[in-house]
């Protein structure tokens, strides 16, 4: 079962103005080929299809525990976006004749604007909906092993673009945390490929070739030692991933890896914005008012 906490896995910068363009691009870290509901997605059907359990323990539990840190890496990117798109973009007027969203006809991710509210979609920077065809669940362990090493490897090289896409304060926060959190995942599927066949896979890393310390918002987690660290995300279970995740790390920073009890301490949540002229949520002032008095809880008005 999956356990839900109310916070996002870092704090997120808000941007002072809506930057739809920024937006766009980092779509393609949510809903594209390499995107993080494709890690997400093929992770999950790989522990949930993963055969032998009990005889391959520490496998199974090193790709359930990165599971439940793509789902939070899914709600980051799509909040991400989402403060890149919160506010209004036009004229801010609610008379629907004043065409109060035309400045959305020259940009190239509409969908944000026409099949979401002003907010994330699961789709790609082109607005191609993300498909179950980017999943490979094989079912033969070195195999899948293999494809996950290489799919975070993918994954880095559109962060980078991504991350010298925009100077974006909030791009670049998401950008930075997961080239670190995604080089974490590369380093684990490689030592296990190399527990399973003995192949050191960990020659080729960093796949590109540059060091994460040459992008200051991914070096700053770094020298906070997040590379060092596995989650278990979970109260009690997966306690056999240190038969894996251990030693000194072979990237980055000198350290020991660790396991870590739990969760990240993570940030808050953003509070987006209403957007009348996007009827996003859809209610007035006073309709607010009434269901906090009906439903008896604090708005926050």
């Amino acid at each position: 079962m999956f356990k839900r906490v109310d916070r996002l896995q870092i704090d997120l910068p808000r941007p002072k103005h809506p930057d739809p363009e920024s937006a766009g691009a980092i779509q393609e870290l949510l809903g594209g080929r390499f995107g993080e509901m494709s890690t997400l997605n093929n992770y999950m059907f790989q522990s949930f299809n993963f055969r032998s359990k009990k005889k391959l323990r520490p496998f199974y539990e090193l790709i359930a525990s990165i599971t439940a840190e793509e789902m939070g890496h899914v709600e980051l990117v799509a909040n991400t976006i989402n403060v890149c798109l919160d506010g209004s973009i036009g004229n801010g007027s609610t008379n629907p004749d004043d065409t109060p969203l035309r400045d959305a006809l020259g940009m190239g991710n509409k969908f944000n604007f026409i099949l979401g509210g002003q907010n994330s979609v699961p789709a790609d920077s082109a607005g191609k909906a993300w498909t179950g065809d980017n999943v490979f669940s094989s079912g033969n362990l070195v195999d899948d092993l293999l494809h996950n090493f290489y799919l975070e490897c993918g994954a880095r090289t559109h962060k980078m673009r991504v991350y010298q896409m925009t100077d974006n304060e909030a791009a670049r926060e998401l950008t930075g945390y997961l080239l670190v959190r995604g080089s974490v995942h590369a380093v684990a599927y490689a030592k296990a490929l190399e527990e399973v066949t003995g192949v050191n896979m960990m020659k080729m890393l960093p796949v590109p070739s540059l060091d994460n310390s040459k992008f200051d918002y991914a070096k700053k987690y770094e020298d906070e030692g997040s590379h060092l660290k596995l989650y278990r995300f979970s109260d009690d279970d997966y306690q056999l991933l240190d038969r894996i995740w251990n030693g000194p790390a072979p990237i980055g920073p000198a350290g020991e890896l660790e396991v870590v009890d739990g969760i990240p301490e993570g940030g808050e949540i953003p509070d987006l914005q209403q957007v009348p002229e996007e009827f996003a949520p859809g209610f007035d002032e006073e309709q607010f008012r009434e269901l906090s008095r009906r439903l008896k809880y604090e708005a926050g008005m």
